[in-house]
């Protein structure tokens, strides 16, 4: 079977780390769990996005208890952010050439390495504005390493027919680490302080590298011993992964929506949201939107496990269209119910899209190459969210807030219309 491209199947991803190449024995929604590679990513990559999650507040919060200022805050998380991007490309060829439970172990202890020194500097007193940078560089250089790594793995730790409900599994375990990081992070900075808060993420961080020792998955399907990984350099790696990324018309397409989905998604809730709540309903109403939002993924994620259509990459990708409708409510000042209901109805909707996404990448770009493919996506779609929000406030000056919010929808509107109308895209079907 090929894709809806012509693209040639993927030989070697039907096997799983514990032999589960057989028949088609047990397809439930929990039917994942029932491998133990598949426990030991899921587990360790919850533990990751609690650590990150927890990071998000604690850190701001460091860098003003140290310096006292927003200014210096944009720096450290700049920094992360930058090194993120600047090496994720580099992250994804590592990934494709040395085993892909290795390269998490090792990105885990840079990040729980970092985090910790960053601790114990905040807590002695010896911190500085110097120093937490380049911490967050490092941390930032560690999530660049473990990004593509663990989507990658996916394939190699459960048969190919349970890579849907694995992927809804592990984004259910993503956005709950996330949620539930940034909850515990406030609570432990406002009753401890910023700096044990910090320590406790490099603990989450150290606890995710040893769930991933648990990681074994067998040599001939991981990335180790692929043709022309010994003597290959750097930018031949990554041409050939560039090659596979626009290989597939249906790939490339959507990931050019999603530099314009996420950077309008990003501007607007980031940037132009919060300046529409303080006039219209206020800054705790905005915050229940975005926690209703957040429990909207959460339920999508769960309804993706159990069903999704024979075209699910034209499934989700259409009802991302569902995303504008929060945004369109939110331009025309729309009473708080209402747009309480379309939050959450934008976060079911969006994760439909995220799971088929997965599994379309997965089933078929070939194993040794998916990580770099992975690097380019992540890299396309992160790439315009800091300049969404560069522009939104000089646009909110000229036009104002709410037509902004409703500019930006319509982009994300047009942005998805025109990947629908691709044949590479509509055609695309599951395996």
């Amino acid at each position: 079977m090929t894709g809806g491209d012509g693209t040639a199947p993927r030989a070697s991803a039907g096997r799983s780390a514990d032999g589960g190449g057989g028949g088609r024995s047990g397809t439930g929604v929990l039917s994942p769990l029932r491998h133990p590679a598949f426990r030991a990513l899921a587990l360790g990559r919850s533990l990751m996005y609690l650590g990150n999650g927890m990071a998000s507040v604690a850190l701001a919060f460091a860098v003003l208890d140290t310096t006292g200022s927003l200014v210096n805050v944009g720096l450290v998380v700049g920094a992360r952010s930058l090194a993120n991007v600047c090496l994720l490309l580099l992250g994804g060829v590592i990934a494709d050439r040395l085993p892909r439970s290795l390269v998490l172990r090792g990105g885990c202890a840079l990040a729980a390495g970092s985090q910790g020194l960053l601790a114990l500097t905040l807590l002695t007193g010896a911190s500085s504005l110097p120093l937490m940078v380049g911490l967050s560089l490092l941390n930032g250089a560690a999530g660049a390493a473990n990004l593509p790594a663990a989507a990658a793995l996916t394939p190699q730790t459960v048969p190919p027919w349970l890579l849907r409900p694995a992927n809804a599994m592990l984004r259910v375990g993503t956005h709950t680490g996330m949620f539930a990081g940034a909850a515990l992070g406030g609570v432990v900075v406002g009753a401890a302080g910023a700096g044990w808060a910090i320590a406790a993420d490099a603990a989450l961080f150290t606890a995710a590298g040893v769930a991933f020792v648990f990681l074994r998955v067998p040599d001939g399907t991981g990335p180790q011993g692929t043709e022309g990984a010994e003597g290959a350099g750097v930018l031949r790696d990554l041409a050939e992964g560039w090659s596979e990324f626009t290989a597939r018309r249906w790939v490339w397409i959507v990931v050019a929506q999603f530099m314009v989905v996420n950077a309008s998604w990003t501007a607007s809730v980031s940037v132009l949201g919060p300046a529409i709540a303080d006039t219209a309903f206020g800054r705790t109403e905005w915050g229940l939107l975005m926690a209703v939002n957040a429990v909207g993924l959460l339920v999508g994620g769960a309804l993706a496990a159990r069903w999704q259509p024979n075209r699910a990459l034209l499934f989700g990708v259409a009802l991302i269209l569902v995303q504008t409708v929060p945004l369109y409510a939110l331009s025309l000042q729309a009473p708080l119910l209402p747009l309480l209901a379309a939050m959450f109805v934008a976060g079911v909707a969006v994760e439909q899209f995220g799971v088929a996404w997965e599994v379309s990448v997965q089933e078929n770009v070939p194993p040794d190459r998916l990580s770099r493919v992975y690097s380019y996506d992540a890299l396309g779609s992160f790439v315009a969210m800091p300049a969404g929000s560069f522009v939104a406030g000089p646009l909110a000056e000229r036009i104002g807030a709410q037509a902004s919010v409703a500019l930006l929808a319509s982009l994300t509107v047009a942005a998805t219309l025109a990947a629908i109308a691709s044949p590479s895209v509509r055609n695309l079907r599951r395996r």
